[in-house]
């Protein structure tokens, strides 16, 4: 009986480091994402890995995608009607 007298001390020190886990990861943003690393692992390259300097040389090095950003009439398209091959 008198081992209660150090357990439900300890089990409640316990709980509430469990508790003070909780929020502190729940503030950190820990729980944002739950799918994206088990995603993640599908993909050879993460581009968020990268730094903003090798992103922009890997974008300037492959051929342009329907998918990217600037559409593809932007791309090959200039303002000056003289130098417009179409």
């Amino acid at each position: 009986m008198s081992i209660l007298y150090l357990l439900i001390p300890i089990s409640l020190l316990l709980l509430s480091l469990a508790v003070w886990a909780f929020f502190w990861a729940v503030k950190h943003d820990q729980f944002d994402d739950l799918e994206g690393p088990a995603y993640r692992i599908l993909f050879d390259e993460d581009e968020n890995d990268l730094t903003a300097e090798q992103r922009q040389r890997k974008r300037a090095h492959r051929k342009p995608r329907i998918d990217d950003d600037t559409p593809a009439s932007e791309e090959h398209h200039s303002g000056d009607p003289d130098k417009n091959p179409h």
